[in-house]
């Protein structure tokens, strides 16, 4: 795949205040999407961590490397027009949201559960007006109509910049709450990780670990830091 990268074509990148937010040019010209939209930022912040990607490329192009690029690029080509479809999509972990599913057993993960996972549901109660139904395994359990519609909300409520980079949050932790609680400020981002990984780690802690479980798991876990950025960034 190497062979087919794009080489670097520019020697200048430069963020360029618009009316609008924030541009990247590549020796004075404009950057644009793949679907040729102007790529414009809403901060200057995130503006600089994008262009710092592009920057960072040597002689060869590798999108790998510029996951900000990619997000923007689908706020802009993407979530512009389907953000009905992935707030609903986003949504739909509220009804069967990772902190709802507890282990029945063994006693030593039901309570590292119950200790990582029940603050994370009081503050949602407290703060968003939520509460979710917790049941032990995996049956379905049905929650309040209520809630869901308030989670909806939450989300729906996100720019599209800042959905970008809470879509990644929920698809790699699988929780719509621990996203929510992260970019809200009640925890932060490790413990975040660390409550979406606990069924794993407890598994490794029984079975030890495999290396190339857990070198896939790093690259998860850095591209959900990458994504928090990203929110942060948005101002």
């Amino acid at each position: 795949m190497a062979d087919w990268a794009p080489k670097r074509f520019w020697k200048e990148t430069r963020v360029v205040a618009e009316s609008t937010g924030f541009a990247i040019h590549l020796d004075g010209r404009v950057l644009r999407t793949p679907q040729k939209a102007v790529l414009v930022l809403p901060t200057e912040a995130l503006a600089q961590l994008v262009a710092a990607e592009w920057e960072a490329q040597q002689d060869r192009i590798d999108p790998e490397t510029m996951p900000a690029t990619r997000s923007a690029n689908s706020a802009i080509d993407k979530l512009v027009a389907q953000k009905e479809a992935v707030t609903d999509m986003l949504a739909a972990y509220g009804e069967t949201d990772l902190l709802c599913y507890r282990a029945e057993r063994p006693l030593a993960l039901v309570s590292a559960q119950a200790e990582a996972w029940n603050p994370v549901l009081a503050w949602a109660e407290t703060a968003l007006g939520v509460t979710l139904q917790v049941t032990s395994g995996v049956i379905p359990v049905a929650q309040p109509p209520e809630s869901l519609a308030r989670l909806r909300a939450e989300i729906a409520a996100l720019d599209v910049f800042r959905l970008a980079g809470f879509h990644d949050l929920v698809a790699i932790s699988g929780s719509l709450l621990l996203a929510l609680a992260l970019t809200a400020g009640r925890i932060d981002v490790d413990q975040a990780w660390a409550a979406s990984r606990l069924d794993e780690d407890w598994q490794a802690s029984q079975w030890g670990v495999d290396e190339e479980a857990a070198a896939a798991e790093a690259v998860r876990q850095a591209a959900f830091v990458q994504a928090y950025r990203f929110f942060e960034l948005c101002g």
